[in-house]
């Protein structure tokens, strides 16, 4: 049976890309930004791409344009209203969900898994989505008020399944999701060395920098950084200089870093390594609306290890209720 799948909040197309790596039928993506939008229609030519907003989108209109219901439902809602490194975040975390306008997609996403009744669904965000017992009480009770009352939340570390950047993610689906996880460790060295000499690959020119900045710049060890951005709870150090020997720190819409040889910001393909995606995943958009798209995104090591779960899991487990 080759099993659907309709991805919200698509972006750049890192959650797709894991699914398709793994023989789903992608067939559907919905994101607002046009950039990403058109990133991802670049990556995934057979797929129907819209740009929408999702509170505009009915489960209907889904089922009408694609001509059926998904067996799968995946999405990225925005992290912004829950993520500690944003410091307008509201204070009460269950305001979060409901008050803070991209927090409350969470919302749109539970209600088109309520009109949508995929098979399988997996939401992806920030682990500070469940972070009190309040908010997690109150996702419980939002899928529960469309029929889905087992739900479970995966904590997942991309770096565990070979991504070579940290990244701890919730993803949140009606079903256990615990891929295999593999012995060593992917580091910056590994992931993105090869690149040095080589600028016939899509994205991956060098952005110049002032001479002020790379006297800065050349000045810092591996972990050093520039300067520090101010989250809700604490300093983030940000234009930090990687170990070549280690993982990179969690990739971020907003972040750059530095290279561990040379005194200059990476190239968006070799941050893009950092998330593991394959060199022919192009990115389209300017230079800012790359690395957020690379930042934003579920890395691809990541996504295909929980495609390749689910995959089995069908397999073993779920043959006769997906017939």
């Amino acid at each position: 049976m080759e099993l659907k799948v309709v991805d919200l909040f698509s972006g750049a197309g890192g959650f797709s890309l894991g699914f398709r790596n793994q023989g789903f039928n992608i067939v559907l993506a919905i994101d607002i930004n046009h950039a990403a939008v058109r990133t991802y229609a670049e990556n995934f030519p057979s797929a129907i791409t819209l740009e929408e907003d999702i509170r505009n989108i009915t489960g209907d209109e889904i089922t009408s344009i694609i001509g059926h219901s998904p067996d799968i439902l995946i999405g990225s809602p925005p992290c912004e209203g829950f993520t500690a490194a944003n410091p307008s975040r509201l204070k009460n975390p269950v305001d979060r969900l409901y008050l803070d306008e991209r927090g409350s997609l969470t919302l749109e996403y539970i209600r088109l898994v309520g009109e949508l009744k995929p098979k399988i669904f997996v939401m992806e965000n920030v682990p500070a989505i469940v972070e009190t017992k309040e908010l997690k009480d109150s996702i419980l009770t939002e899928f529960s008020k469309i029929g889905y009352e087992q739900i479970y939340f995966n904590f997942l570390r991309a770096e565990d399944y070979g991504n070579p950047s940290r990244r701890l993610r919730v993803f949140i689906s009606n079903i256990k999701i615990s891929p295999h996880k593999i012995s060593k460790k992917v580091t910056v060295h590994e992931a993105i060395s090869d690149l040095d000499n080589t600028r016939d690959i899509p994205n991956n020119e060098v952005h110049e920098v002032t001479d002020k900045k790379i006297l800065k710049i050349s000045k810092l060890y591996f972990g050093d950084y520039l300067t520090m951005y101010k989250g809700s709870r604490k300093e983030i150090p940000l234009y930090i200089r990687l170990n070549p020997f280690d993982l990179a720190p969690t990739v971020l819409g907003n972040s750059r870093f530095i290279h561990p040889y040379h005194d200059r910001f990476l190239t968006v393909r070799e941050q893009a390594r950092l998330m593991s995606y394959p060199d022919d995943h192009i990115f389209i958009g300017s230079r800012d609306e790359q690395y957020n798209q690379v930042g934003e995104a579920v890395p691809v090591a990541l996504s295909t290890a929980i495609a390749s779960y689910i995959k089995v899991k069908i397999s073993e487990e779920y043959n006769s209720w997906l017939a």
